[in-house]
């Protein structure tokens, strides 16, 4: 396999971090920590597991815009 370039490096250290950022998020709006937010709690009258949710993707939005608008000199 050939050496990596420094211009290819940041790019392969961005596409390292979203493939992480991706897989965290799948295991947060997965079973096990759905199931803890799914009760009859309501937070100013919203559901508990809809503002779980909404934050997580919230979070998530928030997360890949930051790691794509990053600058590519890292």
């Amino acid at each position: 396999m050939p050496p990596i370039s420094p211009q290819e490096q940041p790019e392969q250290r961005r596409g390292q971090r979203l493939l992480f950022v991706g897989l965290l998020f799948a295991v947060l709006l997965n079973f096990p920590f759905l199931a803890v937010f799914d009760h009859d709690g309501r937070v100013a009258g919203i559901p508990v597991l809809y503002l779980y949710v909404l934050l997580a993707w919230s979070a998530l939005v928030l997360a890949t815009a930051w790691l794509v608008r990053a600058p590519k000199n890292q």
